[in-house]
């Protein structure tokens, strides 16, 4: 049994990062520089954005936070990514999910530049996802991808089971496995999938995503198969000096000796998520700075 570490492929993305920026620095005389929008203080989302700050300041690019408080209007929201649509200073911009409940996230999204979304999750970057066209893809599918490929898995005429339909990871990692090049056999499960186990058991490849702890156990996975755990879960632990501890969606110590690689959780998945939307800020402005060449 192989373990894919997240921790371990990310440092391969980040020295990649790391020479590529150095180049676009030395080019263009500036930093790629990417704009977060926190709406609220939702102690998971502080946690994620101080994650992509620190990230972004280890590579060298410009970050800008822009937090604002929970009782914000959907219109003076929707004015805020207008603005840093219009700013050329910024080459990325990313709304910090879930937003409040008064507020409509898709109408957010879709404000965004397409040339901007480096979440990936534009209607437009998704359509063009979906068609093969070279796009943004949201950050935890490409994560996903890159980690396949860095460990050399095959996908091509794999059978891949998804379990999770969310439009973050389940659809367009999806859209990804089953394009030209990659060629898997893509089947998505989800809470309404009839005899889920009779479908996992099929997986070459069998991937979790649906947030809930330790849902897959042994007997839902085939001898040998590869296992990716997307889902990052807290549950209450006494032992540990946190009061929890963090698993995925699969009970990994109860899985891993029957697959031939799986991802550990932390470690996994979750680490590449934000090294993903690091290539996605530096491809932003480099796109960006070859069309204003133009």
């Amino acid at each position: 049994m192989h373990i894919l570490s997240g921790k371990e492929v990310s440092k391969a993305v980040y020295a990649d990062l790391h020479a590529r920026t150095a180049s676009f620095i030395k080019t263009y005389g500036y930093a790629p520089t990417l704009a977060v929008v926190l709406v609220g203080s939702d102690p998971a989302s502080q946690s994620y954005v101080r994650s992509k700050k620190k990230a972004c300041i280890e590579l060298g690019f410009g970050h800008q936070d822009y937090v604002v408080p929970e009782t914000i209007t959907q219109l003076e929201l929707v004015n805020l990514v207008k603005r840093l649509n219009q700013d050329s200073s910024v080459h990325g911009i990313l709304v910090q999910m879930p937003l409040p409940s008064h507020l409509d996230s898709n109408e957010v999204i879709e404000t965004i530049d397409p040339h901007k979304d480096v979440d990936g999750f534009h209607p437009i970057s998704v359509g063009k996802l979906l068609i093969g066209l070279p796009t943004f893809v949201s950050c935890t599918p490409l994560g996903v991808v890159a980690m396949l490929d860095h460990y050399q898995i095959e996908t091509a005429s794999k059978h891949v089971v998804i379990i999770g339909r969310s439009n973050i990871v389940g659809k367009p990692l999806a859209a990804l496995l089953m394009q030209k090049g990659r060629d898997a056999t893509v089947t998505v499960c989800h809470s309404r999938t009839r005899d889920l186990s009779s479908l996992t058991l099929t997986a070459d490849i069998l991937i979790a995503a649906m947030g809930k702890p330790l849902f897959v156990t042994p007997s839902m996975v085939k001898e040998g198969a590869v296992v990716i755990d997307v889902g990052i879960n807290r549950i209450e632990d006494p032992s540990d000096p946190r009061g929890y501890r963090l698993v995925g969606d699969v009970d990994y110590a109860g899985v891993s000796p029957h697959c031939s690689a799986i991802t550990p959780v932390p470690g996994g998945v979750g680490v590449m998520t934000i090294a993903m939307l690091m290539k996605n800020t530096l491809q932003a402005a480099e796109q960006l700075a070859d069309k204003d060449t133009l």
